[in-house]
């Protein structure tokens, strides 16, 4: 008995010493899925000033597959010391009903550290299709339906989602055409393959700007400051939103005052009036949450891709 006392006591000094000391060699930030996406910049742009706060280098590594589980279950099963983050975002939340056999469950095994920013979609068509505004767009598809087709990046991303749910809010029936990525998606729409999509604002305004595609509406309750001239979705659709959000976590039991340190410093950077310029460059909102608001924001998220995905018979390719 005195034996185990002794090793308890003993033991208390050495998680003590290791928060103490940490950080004392690089940080990982694993970013699910590959270059250039919205998790992928969004975690470049924190490393370097985070690095610089902490001491230590902040890299990125990208571990792309499965709709972002290999990379996030990597996270999930690294050790609890501080050193690895993981970059996700909407897909995740979907995952957690579109892929039950995952190996980890989100919300358990990791814990929230803190939320980077979010943008909105843009509703766009080729310009071959007879529909010059959001109005017009709703009534010809209303007229013929299951005509329509729109393209997304593959099942249970924000680009599929986004247009699962103005299917169910505004009555209509198209069939979604799913693409390897949102690369290939974005080229078939512009090519005029593939009619309608739902995409990013900060990748797509150039071929808006261009006459590429035609804007019809952005995905925000309010417009867009990027896409001014587009009204949102909601002003026909009422309570239509679905954002791009991107966000950090950690392994589960990482000890809190690791988390604490790291959320402050992140949100000291998304703060700054250099940090909200970045973002405003991106086509982004900094998102800037306590801890336990951040907890509520993941939860609430959770919940709605639920219903979703169930509502709309989702499922994995």
């Amino acid at each position: 008995m005195r034996r185990r006392i002794l090793l308890a006591a003993l033991a208390v000094p050495a998680v003590a010493r290791a928060q103490a000391a940490w950080p004392s060699r690089p940080i990982r930030i694993i970013v699910p899925f590959g270059l250039g996406g919205a998790a992928d910049v969004a975690s470049r742009f924190v490393a370097e000033p985070l690095g610089q706060a902490l001491g230590v280098p902040v890299v990125i590594e990208n571990r792309p597959g499965a709709g972002g589980t290999i990379g996030t279950d990597l996270v999930a099963k690294s050790p609890p010391d501080g050193y690895t983050l993981v970059a996700l975002g909407n897909t995740a939340m979907v995952n957690e009903t579109l892929q039950p056999q995952r190996g980890f469950v989100l919300l358990r095994d990791l814990t929230a550290v803190a939320p980077i920013n979010s943008a909105n979609n843009v509703l766009v068509v080729h310009p071959s299709v007879p529909a010059e505004n959001l109005g017009e767009f709703l009534a010809l598809v209303r007229r013929e339906p299951g005509k329509w087709n729109y393209a997304h990046s593959g099942p249970g991303t924000p680009y599929h989602m986004a247009g699962e749910m103005l299917k169910q809010m505004a009555g209509l029936d198209m069939v979604a055409v799913s693409f390897r990525g949102s690369n290939e998606a974005r080229t078939a729409v512009i090519s005029g393959q593939v009619p309608i999509m739902f995409d990013g604002i900060p990748t797509m305004r150039e071929q808006v700007a261009a006459g590429r595609v035609r804007a019809l509406g952005t995905t925000a309750l309010q417009r867009d400051p990027a896409l001014p001239q587009v009204p949102a979705v909601a002003e026909l659709v009422p309570g239509f939103e679905y954002p791009i959000w991107i966000g950090l976590m950690m392994p589960g039991a990482t000890p809190r005052p690791i988390v604490e340190r790291l959320h402050g410093e992140i949100s000291r950077i998304l703060g700054s009036e250099a940090g909200q310029a970045a973002m405003r460059r991106m086509g982004a909102a900094p998102l800037v949450m306590s801890l336990t608001e951040y907890d509520g924001f993941l939860q609430r998220d959770l919940a709605q891709s639920t219903e979703l995905v169930k509502r709309a018979n989702i499922r994995a390719e």
